[in-house]
């Protein structure tokens, strides 16, 4: 049995440096911003020469969407609790620990700015953040729906965005942390909306 080996000359990207790259773009974002971000910086930061990046993405814009995608998405969560409320809530607080994450919480602001200034930028963070994430909490209502706890018609593009309106506009919008009790609140509120839809 013969081994299969890499082509001479095809670029083989190492987990490790991948890993050192998006820790490094993370930290540059959140400490500078997007518009000083340089590839230069994250390089330094990572260890690694400017190629290493170029290999993985064509464009500064390209590599900062990439790295806040894989980061966004992979917070989201589909609990199946078996209940309604549990979803809810369950999606409530994760939704809460992403957008205050330590690192990510400096870099949210930024994000929404420059997807304002930038249409290629909102358009990108709606097909890689926005959509990946609804899709994944939208079947917190499918569920509800089949478990008979909201109404066949519910309209679940609402649906999705009544808790996590409230969220960021309590938490982005006025700055206001989320006390203890606060995602249990907001999770009776949206349940009580939806059934009494």
């Amino acid at each position: 049995m013969t081994t299969r080996r890499t082509p001479t000359g095809a670029a083989v990207l190492q987990p490790d440096v991948t890993h050192a790259i998006t820790e490094a773009v993370i930290d540059e974002l959140a400490e500078v911003g997007f518009g000083r971000l340089s590839m230069e910086a994250v390089a330094k930061r990572a260890g690694v020469g400017k190629s290493a990046l170029y290999r993985r993405w064509p464009s500064k814009d390209e590599m900062i969407g990439a790295v806040i995608a894989e980061f966004s998405v992979a917070r989201a969560v589909d609990p199946d609790t078996g209940s309604l409320r549990g979803d809810i809530r369950a999606t409530l607080e994760a939704l809460c620990e992403w957008i205050t994450h330590p690192r990510f919480s400096r870099i949210f602001p930024g994000l929404i700015a420059e997807a304002r200034r930038n249409p290629a930028m909102a358009e990108f963070a709606r097909e890689t953040i926005g959509e990946p994430r609804r899709a994944i909490n939208r079947a917190v209502f499918t569920r509800a729906i089949e478990r008979g706890e909201i109404p066949a018609d519910t309209d679940l593009e609402l649906a999705l965005d009544m808790g996590a309106g409230i969220v960021y506009w309590r938490l982005i919008v006025r700055g206001v942390p989320a006390e203890e009790g606060y995602v249990d609140r907001v999770t009776d509120a949206v349940v009580r909306a939806l059934k009494c839809s």
